[in-house]
């Protein structure tokens, strides 16, 4: 396989993995698998939570390709095993590192791509309940100020008795 080409495929996973989040993210977490997120959206929680077992499932996935890429000597398979590795890294990094201050080195954007994010993902933690929230991707995120707007407007119409979609 090229090696331009195995660039690519590891990229396409890595950006895959994105919308792969998305999804879970918004179906499973903030769905059926709400009782190990709920921790996740309570304030004080030690150096492990439950919603820690979801990067389980993230590790597993990366392992899998990777053993089937050497069981079927797939470079195609190997590359995309790579991709999902290196996103399930950056979430880790980004996710628990930066937005969380769950690791010993402390950093906090003052502005920029990464203060946006920090941003996103803070309004998304602003609603306790698996219902309501906002902002469901992790690197790919909307413009805070109109998930601010949105979550306001939700708020107003969960008030008023209006039904907000």
């Amino acid at each position: 396989m090229h090696a331009l080409v195995w660039i690519l495929v590891a990229a396409a996973g890595f950006v895959a993995m994105e919308g792969i989040a998305w999804l879970s993210h918004r179906y499973v977490m903030h769905g059926w698998g709400w009782g190990w997120h709920r921790s996740h959206h309570e304030s004080g929680h030690g150096g492990f939570e439950r919603n820690d077992l979801y990067a389980l499932f993230g590790v597993a996935l990366s392992i899998a390709l990777f053993l089937l890429a050497g069981r079927l000597q797939s470079p195609a398979l190997q590359a995309l095993a790579v991709g999902v590795t290196a996103y399930g890294l950056m979430y880790g990094f980004v996710h628990d590192g930066v937005v969380h201050q769950r690791w010993p080195v402390r950093y906090m954007p003052r502005n920029g791509y990464m203060r946006r994010l920090v941003q996103a993902h803070r309004l998304h933690h602003a609603v306790r309940s698996r219902e309501g929230a906002v902002s469901f991707g992790f690197l790919v995120v909307r413009d805070p100020r109109r998930l601010a707007a949105e979550l306001k407007a939700r708020r107003f119409g969960e008030q008023s008795g209006a039904s907000v979609s």
